[in-house]
């Protein structure tokens, strides 16, 4: 029977719009011939037609509203008026000829009639312009189908040219495959720096591809799939195309915002053809980036009506995960920097099986971060890696990236042939600090606030035990700050409250020496303000850091949630404990400068007169520092730094922006 069935069935021709331009054609040929009777025909002057109608030539003569007259020959004058056989030129051959008027053609025939020379017919008629009356009624069609084809054919393209607005419903993801020529810029795990632990997460998800019976033989299931969690910037596509180049098997890519249309339906279409693709490929692999455009938690958006065309896409896709379909031998890797809001019934085991946390890289991985992306990078013999490593705590891989990427740029500006160390540190001031503005204008007066700003952050941070070791302090304008002081923090895990006491009470010593030797207080202290206010709160609020509300978390996930999840007593009492912190603080803060005012002052007119400072010049005004850290006995073990103006810069741990790395005491201005 199947046999049968598949011998007998017919392979209909595939629909091409070719076939309708050549049916338009063949009908308007037809027209034109239609329009000419069939016949062959022939122009004469008007002296030619008197002269035939003389002779008796003429046996049927029709005249026409628009001076225009046909005349129908005897058979036997054919050949003699064509000069051609009859049969070419078919039974009833015309002559065409123009009139001056109708009047004068009657006259002519009455006369030719009673002389007996022209005994045939005469008919007067109107003249029908068929092809252009049929044009005219079909140009309307014609010009809305022109429209259709064009706009066919421009969104084939848009839709790479596949089916056009018939395929918004087709998966967009990009196949690699081992054998797609196209696929040769392959990214391996060697090229992937670091990352250890997560590394060895997506090779063993490869090695179930590649040998299943390994695993399955002890009863075990290959996962159906993987969860990359990190902040921005970690690494968590380039692993994703390290199993790509890696994997033996067809490997689908696409982004969570592919799956977004305008139209409703689409998103859970492209999802089925998604998983359709896979399964003819399977085993294989297929990579959502940015998983959290798609997978957001349902039931959270009040503004949306009951119809949201995400929440279906997400209810396709956990369908296909994990439904009454097997999905075997798919995988399925995706990644997100926003885990707290994907829905819980994405996050079950059966689904994602695993999370794969990708964290910002610690210094021996920073390390192996510099050395991949100083391959293609030529450097001197003064570039330390090492040191390098140790001067960017809480740089991700794509940081990393663009400092090597910013020092080859400026040693090339500069004309070298060689990328040098202090091209490097540069890039680093570069990237954090912004672009360094010599040129900006400033008055004696501005000057020696912001020196004497900057002074007291760096008189407070060598004198309190946990505080940020002290770098470098410069009031030269850089991007929007106009003084920065630059620290080197030790990497923590943990954090103390003593030790978050004393970096806010540093943080507060530029508003407390302005406060103290100038007795006036400017907006160059906006900026500390803003970090030790959210400082507070969050240590309050969220760590349970206070006496009055102690061992309390009011942090709320609820994205749209609208309700505090306290009470307004509770507030009131979190913003009096706010004020009493950073007032403590702040108190503290003028308590040392006041104690160490001489050495403040020599220190800030040190600033206004070489305009940047290091640690040493510090040094040898206060003495040796009473805390030394693990941070300066790193810095201590480096290379001596000679010059003025040579930068070394750290920042702060953890994701950070470029405000929160350095402190600044920039003159910011609402």
């Amino acid at each position: 029977m199947d046999n049968n069935k598949k011998t007998n069935k017919v392979n209909m021709p595939k629909f091409n719009l070719n076939w309708l331009y050549l049916v338009i054609m063949m009908m308007l040929i037809a027209l034109y011939f239609t329009n000419q009777g069939g016949v062959s025909s022939k122009s004469i002057t008007y002296t030619e037609f008197k002269d035939y109608v003389t002779k008796g030539y003429a046996n049927k003569i029709v005249a026409y509203n628009d001076n225009s007259v046909e005349m129908y020959l005897k058979p036997e004058y054919i050949r003699e008026v064509f000069k051609e056989e009859p049969s070419k030129v078919g039974k009833n051959p015309v002559l065409n000829v123009e009139v001056g008027s109708m009047e004068t053609l009657d006259k002519f025939l009455e006369k030719e009639t009673e002389s007996g020379n022209f005994n045939g017919s005469v008919s007067y008629e109107k003249k029908n312009n068929y092809f252009g009356a049929i044009f005219w009624q079909l140009m309307p069609f014609l010009f809305l189908i022109g429209i259709w084809i064009f706009f066919m054919r421009r969104m084939g393209r848009d839709n790479g040219g596949t089916g056009g607005v018939f395929s918004v419903g087709k998966s967009k993801a990009q196949l690699f495959d081992k054998g797609n020529p196209n696929n040769k810029n392959k990214v391996t795990f060697k090229d992937v720096a670091g990352l250890k632990e997560a590394k060895q997460e997506v090779e063993e998800i490869v090695e179930f591809l590649k040998q299943p019976q390994k695993y399955t033989d002890l009863g075990g299931k290959i996962p159906k799939g993987a969860l990359l969690v990190g902040p921005p910037g970690t690494g968590k596509t380039l692993l994703a195309k390290a199993v790509a180049g890696e994997a033996d098997v067809p490997f689908f890519s696409l982004s969570g915002s592919d799956f977004v249309e305008m139209f409703v339906g689409v998103g859970a279409s492209r999802v089925r053809d998604l998983f359709r693709q896979a399964k003819e490929k399977s085993p294989c692999i297929i990579f959502i980036d940015e998983i959290d455009a798609v997978g957001r938690a349902r039931g959270k958006n009040p503004s949306m009506g009951g119809n949201d065309e995400r929440e279906n896409t997400l209810n396709q896709l956990l369908t296909e995960m994990d439904g009454f379909g097997t999905n075997s031998g798919i995988i399925i890797l995706a990644a997100t920097n926003r885990v707290d809001i994907l829905d819980k019934a994405l996050l079950r085991a059966g689904r994602f099986d695993r999370q794969i946390h990708v964290d910002l890289p610690d210094l021996n991985e920073r390390k192996e971060v510099f050395g991949v992306h100083l391959r293609p990078i030529k450097i001197d013999d003064t570039v330390d890696v090492d040191l390098l490593a140790r001067q960017t705590p809480g740089f991700s891989g794509a940081d990393i990236a663009n400092v090597c990427n910013e020092a080859a740029l400026i040693a090339a500006r500069h004309g070298k042939k060689f990328v040098g160390k202090q091209d490097f540190l540069d890039a680093v001031d570069r990237i954090i600090g912004g672009l360094e503005k010599k040129t900006k204008i400033m008055t004696n007066d501005e000057k020696r606030t912001i020196a004497l700003h900057e002074a007291g952050h760096a008189t407070l941070s060598w004198f309190l035990e946990h505080a940020n070791p002290l770098i470098k302090v410069t009031i030269v304008p850089r991007g929007r700050a106009l003084g920065a002081a630059w620290y080197l923090p030790e990497e923590r895990q943990i954090t103390t409250k003593e030790q978050m006491l004393d970096e806010m009470c540093a943080t507060l010593g530029g508003r407390a020496a302005e406060d103290l030797f100038i007795g006036k207080i400017s907006t160059g202290a906006m900026n500390d303000l803003e970090r030790v206010t959210k400082q507070a709160y969050g240590m309050i609020a969220y760590a349970g850091m206070s006496d009055k509300i102690p061992n309390l978390c009011y942090y709320n996930n609820e994205e749209y949630s609208f309700n505090k999840p306290y009470s307004e007593k509770t507030a009131e009492l979190i913003d009096e404990e706010v004020k009493r912190m950073i007032n403590e603080q702040y108190d503290r803060a003028k308590s040392l400068l006041s104690e160490h005012k001489a050495g403040h002052n020599e220190l800030a007119q040190l600033l206004m007169d070489k305009e940047v400072i290091f640690a040493e010049d510090v040094e040898r005004i206060f003495g040796k520092r009473p805390w030394a850290s693990r941070s300066e006995e790193i810095l201590s073990d480096s290379e001596p730094i000679e010059k003025e103006n040579e930068t070394v810069i750290g920042e702060n741990e953890g994701e950070e922006t470029t405000e929160e790395k350095v402190s600044e005491g920039s003159n910011k201005t609402e």
